[in-house]
């Protein structure tokens, strides 16, 4: 048995010949075209850009570094190259209301053309309605309508004062008033001396004829202010028909450049509108300094043109296919667009100008691309994009102005339609915890591509692989790797990957042995990355992150921590572990021990009795009584306990994969049978008693060789592993060549009576047709311990 279970050093790694390669460096590959792996994922997101109905954007899950977003990105660009309809997008002044802008949807190229037609319409106005307004025929006929009321006011004038001389007054005018001064004799006004000197009777006379003339002259004054309305509204006119000339020539010259554009044109006439009202703003300010009223200290010199202004929100004319944007920090303002504020004597105030858009509005009629662990970590930012995706509509909006405690002159723009496709880019964790705990991810986010950690090994994946290293070193500008090198790598790529059949996608840890592999031979003064410099980045590597393994080593030698690699002993097994330090993982042995006697609590789990044990490591336990029961119940009951316990463990046990180990402990106990403690065994196991796979089976396999290699090799030591991880195995070198000269053993069991074989050098034993054992067998002897205490039970009941 022991020898059938043997593996070869042949069986312990998949090795690459480099003289498979026909090129002398990666510089002479061909550049990688495709995403080397993720079949499936290719599939799947294919199929999902090509769903053009709601609800169909994408969620790409996959553990950090497979490529997930190069991958995503390679693709997308690849797809958004087809025709895309697209527009211009633009935030103009609404003229009936401006806290309410409103939104332009124009043909691409259009939002710029009409933007810079503006400016020039302005800069036109600015210089061609001051020169209509000071062209010298237009001043003369402007002269004449004042002339006219000139002289009508001239008129009335005159007959008021001819009535008044009749009278014997004269006129004066002051400021505000007409004043009548009595005339002598002499049709001189009256001095105030000779005024004093005249009596009653006479001052009656004037008083009377005073009081007349000023009713006559009241009503002269009312015609002249008719008269001064009517010049007002001729000027009016005049002026407003002058404007109106100008203004035209060019709104009808702009007109011509935007007749097949409906929205346009609509615009364009409400700006004729309100140029043709507001035309004094192109024309210099009166000379004279008038003091500004509060109302007009918040606005600046040019506040009366701002909005004739077109705000460019979004600009495709360079735009090519559809656009992707990657949201690098999807804050709600940046993935929704926002309203600026400016501060004026403590005032906030805003404008349609200052309307800014967001990831979302670049994106319009493309793809959004967002990690993630970005999204969910920005406050409102997730809820602000589902709105957006349920309604089809991006509103932009304040969210702080509810909490605002400064008063603020706030805009709500037109809501702009939304045709976006979203790919959001993370794990698998957070997309479980979404699509169980958010109805509303479910409608929006209906296809999931999963990224696959590995790869086939073949050819293909092989070829893509040797490309993958030729780009990288193109592109970062790496020596480049001869076929010693990328041999070495692709076995690396398999180590990761845990599988001879297998080559791992996650090409960050591979990128890594790429930079770190030139850098070593940048310092070993060679130009051509070869197998040394691979072999040496892995070593540092190892060493950079094994401080804690090695200290745990150093405890096993000094005996510290108790671990036998020779001898023989009942009930004691070296089970094995794999320790997990993030980026580093190593295995290392723990000793593994079982007591059993007489009693009726069956099997006792020290680490689950003092609270140090996980579900899965219970659940392994409870299967041993199981198998214990089928094995050797069926006759009478079990009076058993068994204590079981990993020595020395201080922090935690879980996982399954030392329950064949826990096994063999008790079956050594129950038979009084050593076990060879120059083995180390993992595997866990069913309650038929069947070995089952593991995972790290490399590292514990390297961790227990480096205890007996410092301990000393005996060529008796070994590794006992489930045979179904024969396939997983990716060794060192060192542990290769142990192997292959005899020093070090693995052997794959299938069964608890295998490995029990191997580990005591005694048959397992198999029962005969009464279902007994033989009595020199494992079983037989654990069988005959186990009806000793059924015995001695009855005994003690009776």
């Amino acid at each position: 048995m022991k020898l059938q279970a043997e593996l070869q050093s042949k069986d312990l790694k998949k090795a690459v010949d480099y003289s498979m390669f026909s090129f002398e460096s990666t510089e002479q590959v061909e550049k990688l075209t495709n995403i080397v792996g993720q079949q499936r994922a290719r599939s799947v997101m294919n199929f999902g850009l090509h769903v053009n109905k709601p609800g169909y954007n994408l969620y790409v899950a996959g553990i950090e570094g497979v490529g997930k977003t190069s991958f995503v990105t390679t693709v997308v660009n690849d797809f958004s190259k087809k025709e895309a309809t697209l527009f211009d997008w633009c935030y103009v002044n609404n003229f009936e209301d401006e806290y309410k802008p409103k939104v332009l949807k124009l043909p691409v190229g259009l939002g710029k053309q009409l933007q810079k037609s503006m400016e020039d319409l302005l800069k036109d106005l600015k210089v061609d309605i001051p020169t209509a307004f000071n062209e010298e025929n237009r001043l003369e006929n402007r002269s004449s309508i004042i002339r006219k009321y000139k002289d009508q006011v001239d008129q009335v004038y005159k007959q008021t004062n001819e009535i008044a001389t009749e009278n014997g007054f004269i006129l004066k005018q002051s400021d505000s008033t007409i004043a009548t001064i009595p005339i002598g004799e002499d049709g001189k006004p009256i001095s105030e001396e000779a005024y004093n000197l005249l009596n009653e009777e006479q001052l009656a006379a004037i008083e009377s004829k005073s009081a007349k003339l000023q009713e006559i002259i009241l009503d002269a004054t009312k015609t002249i202010l008719h008269f001064e309305q009517d010049l007002k509204k001729s000027l009016a006119r005049f002026d407003h028909q002058t404007a109106i000339t100008t203004i035209d020539f060019h709104i009808d010259e702009l007109k011509k450049n935007y007749k097949d554009c409906p929205e346009v044109m609509h615009y364009i006439i409400a700006v004729r509108k309100d140029l043709v009202n507001n035309f004094h703003a192109f024309l210099p300010s009166p000379s004279k300094k008038d003091e500004k009223q509060l109302g007009n200290l918040f606005k600046d010199e040019n506040q009366a043109l701002k909005k004739y202004t077109i705000n460019v929100l979004v600009d495709n004319s360079e735009t090519t296919g559809m656009p992707v944007i990657s949201a690098d920090n999807p804050t709600f303002y940046n993935i929704m667009g926002k309203v600026e504020y400016e501060n004026r004597m403590g005032v906030m105030s805003t404008d349609f100008t200052k309307i800014k858009p967001g990831y979302l509005h670049e994106a319009n009629g493309g793809y959004l691309l967002i990690q993630a662990k970005d999204i969910f970590s920005k406050r409102q930012s997730w809820e602000g994009l589902k709105r957006a995706l349920l309604i089809h509509k991006l509103q932009i909006e304040n969210i702080g102005e509810h909490a605002s405690i400064i008063a603020t002159a706030s805009v709500n723009p037109d809501p702009i339609h939304l045709n976006v496709k979203v790919i959001i880019i993370g794990n698998m964790d957070i997309y479980q915890v979404l699509y169980h705990h958010d109805e509303d991810f479910r409608k929006l986010f209906k296809i999931r591509v999963d990224f696959d950690v590995e790869m086939k090994y073949n050819q293909d994946n092989i070829a893509g692989l040797v490309s993958f290293i030729h780009t990288h070193c193109k592109k970062h500008e790496l020596r480049h790797f001869d076929p010693t090198a990328v041999a070495k790598i692709i076995e690396y790529s398999s180590r990761i990957a845990g599988d001879q059949n297998k080559l791992s996608t996650r090409f960050n840890l591979q990128v890594e042995l790429l930079y770190e592999a030139d850098t070593w031979a940048g310092i070993m003064g060679d130009e051509l990355v070869s197998a040394k410099h691979i072999e040496k980045a892995i070593q540092e590597k190892r060493y950079r992150s094994n401080l804690y393994e090695e200290k745990i080593q150093a405890s096993i030698e000094e005996g510290s921590i108790l671990i036998d690699t020779t001898g023989e002993k009942i009930g004691q097994v070296n089970g094995l572990a794999v320790y997990d330090l993030g980026q580093y993982h190593f295995g290392k042995p723990s000793r593994i021990t079982a007591t059993t006697f007489m009693g009726k609590k069956g099997f006792v789990n020290i680490e689950r009795e003092s609270q140090m044990s996980g579900n899965t490591h219970n659940k392994g336990v409870y299967i041993l009584g199981g198998y214990l029961g089928q094995k050797f119940a069926q006759k009478y009951p079990l009076v058993l306990t068994a204590h079981i316990a990993f020595e020395q463990s201080y922090g935690g046990v879980d996982g399954d994969s030392a329950s064949s180990t826990e096994l063999y402990a008790i079956l050594s106990s129950l038979a009084e049978i050593p076990i060879k403690q120059g083995l180390a065994v993992t595997g866990s196991v069913n309650q038929n008693g069947e070995i089952q796979p593991i995972g790290g089976v490399n590292e514990k396999i390297e961790g227990f060789y480096n205890v007996c290699k410092s301990r000393g090799l005996t060529g008796e030591q070994g590794v006992l592993i489930p045979h179904q991880n024969v396939k997983n195995l990716m060794l060192n070198d060192e542990v290769i060549e142990s192997v292959r000269v005899g020093q070090f053993h693995i052997y794959k069991v299938r069964t608890i009576e295998e490995g029990i074989e191997i580990l005591t050098g005694v048959p397992a034993g198999h029962p005969n047709e009464h279902g007994d054992y033989d009595i020199e067998t494992v079983y037989g002897k654990a069988a005959a311990k186990l009806r000793m205490f059924m015995e001695f039970s009855r005994e003690q009941e009776k």
